[in-house]
């Protein structure tokens, strides 16, 4: 019996650390091209219990920001001289289990690289997640490449690189992870309570 318990316990952590890993902030698209106009999206989950009401995201060196969409509820504020962008809301703001996605239109740096998106992510007991680590720390910045040329853009009727493919893809991939992100809840719960019921079995014997 107590292999089993340890079998299950094994499973649950393999399903919790990805469950827990995805839940970050990330910006879509990851792939883009030089001296393109560019619209991007912050997308922002909540992991705490108590709600987040406020995300302050830093525009890399090179990035130049142009112009948001008004989030309904929310407050934008644009800092170019600190490079900050901060959405603020008075409401309920971002409780746990949810997310929000913020857009926004920026040109891309004149030359290939990564651009780090550092944000920093507020709740309502004081507390502030900064978002400002590799890719394979606890708090990953997100991250976009650029390049020369690159197959999530369109050319818009002036010549210009314009947001196209990437948006439709990135839609999927969202969809997807909130799929994922659902299917693993339900395996988590199931095998908790699985692992509950054979905890008071082998107490009973």
């Amino acid at each position: 019996m107590k292999k089993i318990i340890s079998m299950l316990v094994v499973l649950l952590a393999v399903f919790v650390i990805p469950f827990q890993a995805s839940a970050h902030v990330s910006v879509s698209p990851n792939e883009s091209t030089v001296k393109s106009w560019e619209t991007y999206t912050m997308k922002v989950p909540s992991e705490k219990e108590m709600a987040s009401k406020k995300i302050v995201l830093k525009i890399p060196k090179g990035v130049s920001f142009e112009s948001y969409e008004p989030v309904p509820g929310w407050t934008t504020t644009v800092d170019k001289k600190n490079g900050t962008v901060t959405w603020q809301t008075e409401g309920n703001g971002i409780e746990k289990g949810q997310f929000q996605r913020f857009s926004f239109i920026a040109k891309n740096p004149s030359e290939e690289g990564d651009v780090a998106w550092n944000a920093y992510q507020y709740y309502e007991d004081g507390s502030i997640v900064e978002w400002v680590g590799a890719e394979d720390s606890e708090t990953p910045h997100a991250t976009t490449k650029i390049l020369k040329e690159s197959a999530q853009t369109t050319t818009g009727s002036h010549g210009e690189v314009v947001a196209g493919a990437e948006n439709t893809a990135g839609d999927t991939s969202n969809s997807n992870d909130n799929t994922i992100l659902l299917w693993t809840a339900v395996v988590i719960s199931v095998l908790a309570l699985i692992t509950g019921i054979l905890a008071i079995l082998s107490r009973k014997k």
